[in-house]
């Protein structure tokens, strides 16, 4: 399985994580996410993600002008929905990332 595939399961927290530090625009994102060490996400792959959160009510766009000039970009922003998908997500991660790290470190736990 290729890193990319293992990834598309929790995009989803990590750009709510994300929106959450404050309003912010796609391409920030992925700049953002490669900062944290997410060098695969490319910017085509969060689109969709971020639409669907918008759908879901998850997330609010706001079109604005970059501070720097240019056109418009459409900036994304948390809702109370979203802050509590995304303490979800946190306690979900927790639980599945400390039972892969326990079954790769060959800790059982009974």
């Amino acid at each position: 399985m290729s890193s990319s595939q293992m990834l598309k399961g929790i995009l989803e927290g990590c750009l709510l994580a994300i929106i959450g530090k404050g309003e912010t625009y796609g391409y920030e994102m992925i700049e953002k996410l490669n900062g944290y060490g997410f060098s695969m996400v490319k910017e085509g792959s969060i689109y969709p993600l971020l639409l669907r959160m918008k759908k879901e009510g998850l997330v609010t766009t706001t079109k604005k002008k970059h501070p720097s000039g240019g056109p418009q970009r459409k900036y994304y922003a948390i809702t109370e929905e979203g802050r509590h998908e995304l303490e979800a997500f946190k306690v979900r991660w927790k639980s599945i990332s400390g039972g892969v790290e326990n079954l790769l470190e060959g800790e059982e736990r009974i």
